[in-house]
């Protein structure tokens, strides 16, 4: 693609594969519905400071202690990415140099744990996160994991059960939080267990961090020890990560961090997460929460109408976890049928899936895309139609190109970029 027609020509200029890259990207997010449920369009703002030449300086350290001269405006961007970050959540601390979810959990651990202590999370299989102590991850190399799961029934967290297996235990760090639950979290009910046995809580809120934030989903601040979450996702910033915390954890989460896991932060991204923690401030960010809780419940329902098994029979929050059983399609056929008429999703394995994870009986969908694009409960109405249409016979091309030329229409009314 030459300078003249890329939206990229400082790119093109030095790097014209990647210019053409970053220009087919562009297009796939604007031609394509994406109901991935741990991804989020940026504003244009949070896009800019990403970019900014921040990301030319070194800042070993915290604001007012660097390693290095020079950070006067590394600083300024930090203290207001902290400032708002606890402004948003209410929290006594907040450490915003994260580069991701996964090191923002291991900064939590750290911060209290030694290797080969226990830690009780709920299981991948269940719904939950890597780092919440499965075997392949980190959290479960270096910490004796143990975890908690779904009642087969209702497809909801039994907390009866997440005390008998305590119990036995003995954790000395309890993790709720989940990457594929749909439904609340008993935050006091957790923290009931955790003091029983003189635990940690630590509550990750990387998928729901924007619905925390706005008070559509209850906070676990007033129960956690540690409160880490994503940037991203439904908080709408820069891919990232942040660890909150009470004030007797607050030394300790710093220097587990810095120097203990990281080095330089990436100050153009923390420029990006204050800009982002700026927007989620106002109250159009909390009515923009709102539309994708009555987006999800309208894609829910639709989706159970046409006959759908929804793990819990429902959502709470942005997210569903559809079992494609009754269906008779597996996740991975599910999930190359509806990206062939562009609709973007993600096979997700089910609580007590008879399926591999490189399978699954499932596929999880989110709304929080749909909804930034500015579509509501008509548009998601006919996306589930769209979905049930594509499902009812996975290897009809011809359907996925009737449909695909349908979701193009309707994407150019909701541009992602224009």
């Amino acid at each position: 693609m030459s300078e003249s027609t890329t939206r990229y020509p400082a790119v093109a200029a030095v790097d014209p594969e990647v210019a053409t890259a970053l220009d087919a990207e562009r297009l796939r997010e604007n031609e394509s519905l994406v109901l991935i449920a741990s991804e989020n369009y940026c504003s244009a703002a949070v896009l800019a400071a990403q970019g900014s030449l921040l990301t030319n300086k070194y800042a070993e350290g915290y604001p007012g202690k660097r390693y290095y001269a020079g950070c006067e405006n590394a600083d300024t961007v930090e203290r207001l990415a902290i400032e708002r970050a606890k402004a948003l959540f209410g929290v006594d601390h907040a450490n915003v140099q994260p580069h991701s979810g996964s090191s923002a959990n291991m900064t939590a651990y750290l911060a209290v744990l030694k290797p080969g202590d226990k830690i009780l999370g709920m299981a991948l299989a269940h719904g939950g996160h890597l780092t919440h102590g499965a075997k392949v991850s980190f959290s479960g190399k270096i910490f004796s994991s143990f975890s908690y799961g779904v009642s087969r029934e209702s497809g909801t967290i039994d907390m009866d059960e997440v005390a008998r297996i305590a119990a036995i235990v003995k954790p000395k760090m309890i993790v709720t939080g989940a990457s594929a639950y749909p439904r609340f979290f008993d935050w006091q009910g957790f923290r009931d267990i955790a003091n029983e046995h003189k635990a940690y809580l630590m509550a990750d809120i990387a998928h729901i961090a924007g619905m925390v934030a706005t008070g559509y989903h209850p906070s676990p601040v007033p129960y956690a020890d540690f409160v880490t979450t994503t940037t991203h996702k439904t908080l709408r910033g820069p891919r990232g990560g942040m660890v909150m915390c009470k004030h007797e954890h607050a030394a300790a989460v710093d220097k587990t961090l810095f120097p203990g896991l990281q080095g330089g932060p990436l100050v153009h991204v923390i420029a990006a997460k204050a800009v982002a923690f700026k927007e989620a401030l106002s109250p159009a960010f909390k009515e923009y929460q709102a539309r994708i809780l009555a987006n999800a419940r309208a894609l829910a329902g639709r989706l159970l109408a046409h006959g759908f098994n929804l793990i819990s029979g429902g959502t709470d929050n942005h997210l569903m976890l559809v079992d494609l059983q009754n269906k008779g399609i597996t996740g991975a056929d599910a999930e190359s049928a509806l990206h062939a008429a562009g609709i973007t999703c993600n096979k997700n394995g089910i609580p007590f899936d008879p399926r591999p994870p490189t399978i699954t009986s499932g596929i999880r969908l989110g709304t929080p895309i749909l909804t930034t694009r500015g579509m509501g409960e008509a548009e998601v109405v006919q996306i589930a139609d769209w979905i049930d249409a594509i499902l009812r016979d996975p290897k009809d091309t011809a359907v996925q190109s009737r449909i695909r030329a349908q979701v193009r229409e309707l994407c150019g009314r909701f541009p992602a970029y224009p």
